[in-house]
C-alpha cells in the first residue's frame, strides 16, 4: 500500500480511476453526495473541475491510496475554512473501491489526513457520515466523538428515501 498526495495533474492522470471509485461507491449506496444513475463522465468531471480547482487553490488536500499501480481509494482534507475557524479541518469524500475494502486503505487514509491536519496546525477535525454506515466503526475506533445526528439529511444513492447523517469530531494535538 502506498499513499500519495495528489496535485491537480495527478487528478487528471487518475481521472478514470477516480471516476470508477466514485461510481462504484455510489452504486453500492455510498452517501457521498451523489445518487444513481451516475455516469463515469459526470464522475470524472467532478474530480477534474471541482476538486482539482480546490486542490489548486490550496483549500483541499487530497490523497490517493494505491494497491500496487491500482488506485484503491481516496480521501480529502478541507483546510480552506472561514476565518473564524482557522483551527479546524474537515475530512471529505473518503472512498475505497469495493474491491479493496477491508484491507486497511480507509484507516491508512484517515491516518494521513489526521497527520496533514496537524501539519496545517489544525486542532479540531470534523466529518459527517451516514448514520450507522460502514465508516462509523472506523471513526469511533480512531477516537472520533459523535456530535449529533440529523434525520433525513440526504437522499439515498440507490433507493427511494432519505438517510440520517451523524456529525463527528476529534481534537488533535501537534
Amino acid at each position: 500500500m502506498e499513499i500519495k498526495q495528489f496535485t491537480p495533474a495527478d487528478i487528471e492522470t487518475h481521472a478514470s480511476s477516480l471516476a470508477e471509485i466514485l461510481v462504484q461507491t455510489v452504486a453500492n449506496d455510498g452517501a457521498v453526495g451523489f445518487v444513481m444513475p451516475l455516469s463515469r463522465q459526470e464522475a470524472a468531471m467532478f474530480w477534474q473541475k471541482k476538486i482539482a480547482s480546490e486542490v489548486q487553490a490550496g483549500d483541499r488536500v487530497m490523497f490517493g491510496a494505491f494497491d500496487g499501480d491500482e488506485l484503491a481509494g481516496t480521501g480529502q482534507l478541507i483546510v480552506g475554512m472561514p476565518n473564524n475557524q482557522p483551527h479546524r479541518a474537515e475530512i471529505s469524500k473518503l472512498m475505497v473501491h469495493p474491491n479493496h475494502r477491508r484491507k486497511g486503505f480507509a484507516k491508512a487514509l484517515m491516518m494521513i489526513l489526521e497527520q496533514t491536519a496537524r501539519q496545517y496546525g489544525r486542532k479540531l477535525i470534523t466529518l459527517d457520515t451516514r448514520t450507522d454506515d460502514g465508516g462509523m466503526p472506523l471513526y469511533l475506533a480512531l477516537g472520533y466523538q459523535v456530535a449529533g445526528e440529523i434525520p433525513n439529511f440526504g437522499k439515498n444513492a440507490i433507493t427511494d428515501g432519505f438517510h440520517s447523517t451523524t456529525y463527528m469530531y476529534k481534537s488533535v494535538s501537534q
